[in-house]
């Protein structure tokens, strides 16, 4: 049995196209299960249109076009203990057009945001080569536990 997550789903855009705040708990689900994460989980994803993605990811990676997924990881201070991971943000366009550009199911792109930034979260990255494998590998386990394809095995995109 699988710790406790208590997610939160916010909506910056349009509904249309999205998944239901459901597929998103499975897919949080099963990304902390792959990383075998065993303590309970609370996190927030705010769906955003190009507008809002791009501001953010100018104000916090000096990157001034919208991308498909940002995380934000908790800070929590010293001796503070909760179950916080911290927020994700993912950009429904950008979502969709690359989805659309991939040749992928749409909703197989939205799992593979929403794990892709759940590992964030928790601490992994892809700064380097090493990290990337690892995190790609991990991601691709998951993935392929919810019947999804190996995201990476035609895709050229950097994040």
């Amino acid at each position: 049995m699988s710790a406790p997550v208590t997610l939160s789903v916010g909506y910056g855009a349009s509904r249309k196209g999205v998944p239901a705040a459901a597929s998103f708990r499975r897919w949080v689900e099963a990304a902390l299960r792959g990383a075998k994460r065993r303590k309970a989980a609370e996190l927030s994803i705010r769906i955003v249109d190009a507008k809002e993605g791009r501001t953010l990811n100018r104000d916090y990676r000096g990157k001034d076009y919208a991308t498909n997924v940002l995380s934000f990881p908790v800070e929590l201070p010293p001796g503070v203990n909760l179950p916080l991971i911290g927020d994700l943000v993912i950009c429904a366009p950008v979502v969709a057009r690359e989805a659309a550009e991939q040749g992928k199911p749409s909703r197989h792109h939205w799992a593979h945001m929403t794990v892709h930034g759940v590992l964030h979260l928790i601490g992994y990255d892809h700064i380097d080569d090493r990290d990337a494998e690892q995190m790609e590998a991990l991601e691709t386990r998951i993935l392929a536990g919810l019947g999804i394809d190996d995201p990476y095995a035609a895709d050229d995109s950097d994040d």
